[in-house]
């Protein structure tokens, strides 16, 4: 069973990391801050773009919230209520977030930009004291990558690149093994249902 408390940090993220993937707002990313991020210098070098401190700011919220997932996986970490077996499994995905942190922040250079900085971990106020046990971790774990993979199935449809769109789906399906991974270790179905919502 969930915590009310373990809800509002998991619907904070994924608010957040719709709002910046899917065009909530002004969080939307130009060709040029996706094609960096891609990896491919090439495109955007070829794109044009809006200011390029409109795409660091969105960049930096991007990088904020790796941050916190990094965070939250460094606590889960060391709650010593992990086993062997699974903090090797959640050690992983925080190394996942950590490689998507540095893309970001290599990108924000790029643009001319200050990466932002981690916060120390208190500063996220996780509901550590709601985790009393290895199932409380992986529940919060896999809200969070439930909102990831969420985040970028909503991303998708938004590039017009069908390359870009690729990029989308294939950062979604690591996300949704994520997810899935920890479903299954919490002895849940790891498929939720025919479609990811």
């Amino acid at each position: 069973m969930t915590s009310a408390l373990l809800i509002p940090a998991r619907d904070a993220l994924v608010v957040g990391r719709r709002a910046l993937l899917s065009g909530g707002g002004k969080a939307t990313l130009s060709a040029v801050a996706v094609a960096l991020i891609a990896g491919c210098e090439s495109m955007a070098a070829s794109s044009s773009t809006a200011d390029p401190a409109d795409d660091v700011a969105i960049l930096n919220t991007a990088l904020g919230l790796e941050h916190e997932a990094i965070a939250a996986y460094q606590v889960g970490a060391e709650s010593g209520l992990l086993t062997q077996g699974v903090l090797k499994v959640a050690v992983g995905f925080q190394s996942d977030h950590k490689s998507h942190a540095e893309v970001l922040s290599s990108t924000i250079v790029k643009l001319g930009g200050t990466p932002a900085a981690m916060m120390a971990v208190a500063d996220y106020q996780f509901p550590v004291d709601q985790l009393k046990s290895e199932a409380d971790v992986l529940r919060f774990a896999a809200g969070l990558e439930q909102g990831a993979a969420s985040a970028y199935l909503g991303a998708v449809p938004v590039f017009a690149n069908r390359d870009l769109a690729q990029a989308a789906a294939s950062i979604m399906g690591a996300e949704a093994q994520h997810w899935s991974i920890l479903l299954s270790a919490l002895g849940e179905n790891p498929v939720q249902g025919a479609f990811i919502a």
